[in-house]
């Protein structure tokens, strides 16, 4: 049931999230990552995310969205499993966003996402670590969001094979 503020309320009138969208309003164009849906839980909601977290990974859930009119629509597995996922990571108190993977991003956003400089992503841009394409009669790049990503994965990867090498050095009392 949908809430005065847009929100989704359960029977017994807990809040389950609430959505905010954040968007830069002095830039010429707006960013990608600017005008993404945020979604953050109160405090209070986090038991409520977790147990339904906890729930619907148990076994197969159905989820059903009740419409104004009092249909029911049985939400597909694929929109089940993304919002076991972000119950999962707002009953840690995180705040979530929505974005299509097929979303092309700037470097200068690509940078923002990753947390690294822009010169540097323009860098791995150059040498192909992250795939990119010119835009048509310019020398401006778009990224997809799924590219970045996959980089970011492999990154994260290879940094835990080097803490494992260090663990094992440590272990070994093995100078390094």
């Amino acid at each position: 049931m949908f809430g005065p503020d847009g929100g989704v309320s359960n029977r017994t009138g807990l809040h389950l999230f609430q959505i905010l969208l954040e968007v830069e309003v002095a830039m010429p164009r707006s960013g990608v990552l600017a005008s993404a849906t945020r979604v953050e839980a109160d405090s209070g909601d986090r038991e409520l995310l977790a147990h339904l977290e906890a729930t619907a990974a148990a076994a197969t859930a159905l989820l059903v969205l009740r419409g104004p009119d009092g249909t029911d629509i049985e939400l597909p597995q694929s929109l089940v499993s993304l919002l076991v996922a972000a119950a999962h990571d707002l009953a840690k108190g995180n705040a979530v966003f929505t974005l299509p993977v097929e979303t092309r991003l700037t470097p200068n956003e690509a940078a923002e996402l990753l947390g690294l400089s822009r010169p540097f992503v323009a860098r791995l841009l150059d040498e192909g670590e992250i795939p990119s394409q010119y835009l048509p009669d310019s020398r401006h790049r778009l990224v997809r969001l799924a590219d970045v990503l996959e980089f970011q994965a492999r990154r994260e990867h290879r940094a835990e094979g080097r803490r494992r090498i260090m663990d094992v050095a440590e272990e070994a009392d093995l100078p390094y």
